[in-house]
């Protein structure tokens, strides 16, 4: 289906001049009425909302229309295609990417890039991060329109928020995320949500959720897993945690973390006791896990470019996306062609060739047209063997599953243990001839591999000589059609400009022999009148010696 087609049915909202300038009235009265906790104030009542809004299972029943299954915020990953592609498999919420909230307040590029939506893209939550009220507060008022509500990240635990000092953390500076809660609170029309992760200590993870559930929190969201669980070393979510949070909390509550499959969320509802579910890697391998289908790759990642050129959006997601939805189709090495052919497609048309690609070599073996045969593992990618086989085929949608962080560790000293061998056997490379080659040879000839459309060797640019009688290349924005050197000699011999090559002598001896003349001309001014009319004098001269230059170069080019 054309694009054209689609353009009629999708909107990106926008902040106008009008919504903008309300909504910075509305913060300005905000910053002038705000009052905010001090340190060791006790609270015994929730905050008072100076907008009329439904909180708690008022707001999670009426607005959110009690959802259960829910797509979590990922950044470059959870945007509007995506989301409609969930919403089709039976996603009752979902959440949009996270944004950076000084970002989405002060730039309009980066804020109308971020508010994509459409009228079939409800009920939505925007996700905000960022360690300043009032900044979160001015985003939050900018994209309260266009959202039920907005959500504070303080569950990223990645190293680029550790430097930004958000998300998680700031799970120690309970003071700073008490005032960041009760502003948002205080001054949205819209209900606040956070994202937590627990701490190692149960009491002190009460505490926090009770302490964000005072401030004004409406819904939280509690990852089963702590700050440090992140990468290899991310091992299993803890439920336990998130049941004592339930018990100790009034408020709705997601659980996130250890979800693979449906029978995982409704295990995790029976033992947790929360509302809904929320997902991120699961969703992202398997789109459909929440009808608990095991859908097609091939016809999943074509529904999904369906949606992409329908709701557009950059390259890199697209191309993410189906590396998720063939990630087990992509570590078997036989198919090491179609993951490179993915890696350089820049195009919705060159994703489409893949899928079909894919689509060819394992719809006969679905249909039953064909046996097949288990194909080899790439090498470099690590499998926990198991005593029993419950493996899926690698072309349908199923769970990546991590190998435990005890086996990761062990696989890394062990590395760190044969690097330090002197009596190693080194590794060696060859070339398709057979040739041993070294090590830096083999990475440029897997590039050019990647590549193949890329031209070999340097860039054939046709220079032309300088007009000097050298042999050295002429800049092409110089006034006298010279190379550098020679352009230096003639404008320090004959008192030129060349702003192509940025040599300015001519400007530079002006403003010099101006400043010497500046001192004599100026006896005559008081005390009081020298240094200001000096100056003005010293800018106005300036001026009228650019200009003339400027003329001067303009006439000789």
């Amino acid at each position: 289906m054309s694009i054209s087609r689609y353009k009629t049915e999708i909107f990106y909202s926008f902040i106008t001049e009008t919504t903008l300038t309300d909504n910075l009235s509305t913060l300005n009265m905000s910053q002038t009425n705000l009052t905010t906790a001090t340190v060791g104030t006790k609270t015994t009542s929730n905050v008072t909302a100076r907008h009329s809004k439904l909180e708690g299972y008022e707001f999670y029943h009426k607005i959110l229309g009690s959802p259960k299954y829910v797509v979590a915020p990922m950044v470059d990953q959870s945007e509007l295609a995506w989301r409609m592609l969930c919403r089709k498999y039976k996603a009752d919420l979902c959440y949009s990417p996270m944004f950076h909230s000084n970002l989405f307040a002060k730039d309009a590029k980066y804020r109308k890039d971020a508010l994509q939506t459409c009228s079939e893209d409800k009920p939505l939550i925007i996700q905000f991060c960022g360690n300043d009220a009032e900044t979160i507060l001015e985003a939050a008022l900018l994209a309260q329109d266009y959202c039920e509500a907005i959500d504070i990240n303080l569950g990223c635990p990645q190293a680029i928020a550790k430097r930004g000092h958000y998300g998680a953390f700031l799970q120690d500076d309970w003071h700073l995320l008490n005032e960041i809660v009760k502003t948002l609170h205080s001054n949205l029309k819209v209900p606040v949500t956070c994202k937590i992760r627990i701490f190692e200590d149960r009491d002190k993870t009460i505490r926090y959720a009770q302490m964000l559930e005072k401030a004004g929190c409406q819904l939280l969201t509690v990852h089963g897993r702590t700050r440090e669980q992140k990468g290899p070393l991310t091992g299993a979510a803890d439920w336990s945690y998130i049941r004592e949070i339930r018990e100790n909390i009034k408020i709705p509550m997601f659980a996130n973390g250890n979800i693979m499959d449906l029978k995982d969320v409704q295990r995790c509802l029976d033992e947790t006791g929360v509302d809904g579910i929320m997902t991120a890697e699961g969703n992202l391998h398997n789109p459909a896990l929440f009808t608990g289908q095991t859908a097609k790759t091939w016809f999943v990642a074509a529904e999904y470019l369906d949606y992409a050129q329908r709701y557009p959006c950059p390259i890199s997601y697209i191309r993410g996306h189906l590396f998720k939805i063939f990630h087990h189709i992509f570590n078997l090495r036989p198919n090491a062609n179609l993951r490179e052919e993915l890696a350089v497609a820049n195009g919705l048309e060159k994703f489409r060739r893949v899928v079909q690609k894919v689509q060819q070599k394992y719809e006969p073996y679905h249909e039953g047209l064909k046996p097949y045969g288990k194909e080899e593992i790439d090498p470099s990618v690590l499998i926990e063997e198991h005593e029993y086989n419950m493996c899926l085929p690698p072309w349908l949608c199923q769970p990546y599953v991590r190998l435990p962080p005890e086996i990761h560790k062990q696989v890394v000293s062990e590395k760190a243990r044969l690097a330090e061998d002197p009596s190693r056997d080194k590794r060696q490379y060859y070339d398709n001839e057979g040739k041993e080659i070294s090590r830096k040879r083999m990475k440029k000839l897997r590039r050019r591999f990647r590549r193949p459309d890329k031209p070999e060797g340097k860039h054939d640019r046709h220079l032309e000589n300088c007009h000097h009688c050298c042999c050295n290349p002429l800049g092409f924005k110089c006034v006298f059609r010279l190379c550098r050197i020679c352009c230096r000699d003639r404008c320090y011999s004959e008192n030129f400009d060349c702003l192509g090559h940025g040599i300015l002598i001519k400007s530079r001896r002006a403003k010099a022999k101006l400043y010497e003349e500046i001192p004599r001309k100026d006896s005559a001014f008081t005390e009081d009148q020298k240094p200001e009319d000096g100056l003005e004098h010293c800018k106005r001269a300036n001026q009228e010696e650019e200009l003339r230059d400027a003329l001067e170069l303009i006439r000789q080019s």
